[in-house]
């Protein structure tokens, strides 16, 4: 049976294009193996991204790579030519209690490319940064994950991606007010630039 990461990293490569995938702890024989890589070789190379501060929040990141990994399943996962490491540290102010509460967490990619750490922890924000303006609000402001629509899923995605796109050009911020404002007065909708 062929892994989802596996198609994608095969999908990657034979389109001429490298692909960085995250590894969930659900992948047991994955997670495991790069866990174990981490735990007994030692790091080809190590960065340390500058600390982070916004607001309640800070964070720093560490950068480990390994490379040549030597993952179970040699012949499946045979387009693997690093596994990355992330160590996350993060102290967040919880205004209830007004303390600052600590959450340390690891996170492991598998690449079917060697860069330098620093290039890997750029490549990796830059996912999280689509993630967040892009997935995140899908759901959250569109509630995409809630739909039951069934018949042609696809169009409504596209709806909503358009519509999306439409507040970005517009230069709205808040998703969720400016859908409830067209919501309360179809002619808001109607004086978007992009629409006439």
């Amino acid at each position: 049976m062929t892994d989802c990461r596996q198609k994608t990293l095969e999908t990657a490569v034979n389109t001429g294009n490298d692909a960085i995938v995250q590894v969930k702890e659900n992948q047991k024989m994955l997670f495991n193996d790069c866990l174990n890589i981490s735990a007994t070789r030692r790091s080809l190379e190590i960065y340390d991204e500058p600390l982070n501060k916004s607001r309640n929040r800070i964070e720093q990141r560490t950068i480990h790579v390994f490379d040549s990994p030597a993952i179970g399943d040699k012949d499946k996962w045979q387009l693997v030519k690093a596994v990355i490491k992330v160590e996350r540290k993060r102290e967040i102010f919880d205004t209830k209690s007004k303390c600052w509460k600590r959450s340390d967490e690891i996170s492991f990619y598998i690449a079917t490319v060697s860069l330098s750490a620093k290039e890997f922890s750029g490549a990796i924000r830059s996912h999280w940064g689509i993630e967040n303006s892009n997935h995140y609000v899908r759901d959250v402001s569109m509630g995409e994950d809630k739909a039951r629509i069934r018949v042609n899923p696809h169009i409504f995605s596209m709806l909503r991606s358009f519509a999306l796109n439409i507040m970005r050009i517009n230069d709205k911020k808040n998703n969720q007010l400016e859908l409830f404002n067209n919501c309360m007065n179809l002619s808001n909708v109607l004086n978007y630039v992009g629409i006439n």
